[in-house]
């Protein structure tokens, strides 16, 4: 996590410094410095969905920030989000698919919201 952090240009070893970097990007309730000092020291292990925010702010697999284990990846490891991504783009199937997926609630977000970005679209 240490050379993690250090691609991103925050000292590991100021453990405010890493809370106060997590918090801006972590929508739960804000970690203090005693725990991000536990987890760079391995004294305590975030929970799941501090993992899942730790590896998309330090752009690796939640599981290898959690188990360690060597990625197979390029020396600078793709995003999951952009992984999923082009995952999606050798199916052009794939949004019916997952809206499909989608409750009732949902589908009537992303239906209002594809309806607000073509509104947009036609302003330009």
């Amino acid at each position: 996590m240490r050379d993690c952090l250090r691609r991103t240009a925050v000292d590991a070893r100021n453990a405010t410094g890493v809370a106060r970097e997590f918090n801006l990007r972590y929508q739960g309730a804000p970690v203090t410095a005693q725990a991000a000092r536990k987890w760079l020291e391995g004294r305590a292990l975030p929970s799941q969905d501090k993992i899942r925010a730790l590896a998309l702010w330090l752009d690796v697999s939640p599981h290898w920030l959690r188990f360690g284990e060597p990625e197979s990846r390029p020396s600078r490891p793709q995003s999951p989000l952009r992984q999923e991504a082009a995952s999606y783009r050798l199916d052009h199937g794939w949004p019916e698919k997952k809206f499909e997926l989608l409750n009732e609630s949902h589908k009537r977000m992303v239906i209002e919201m594809v309806i607000a970005l073509l509104r947009l679209e036609g302003k330009q």
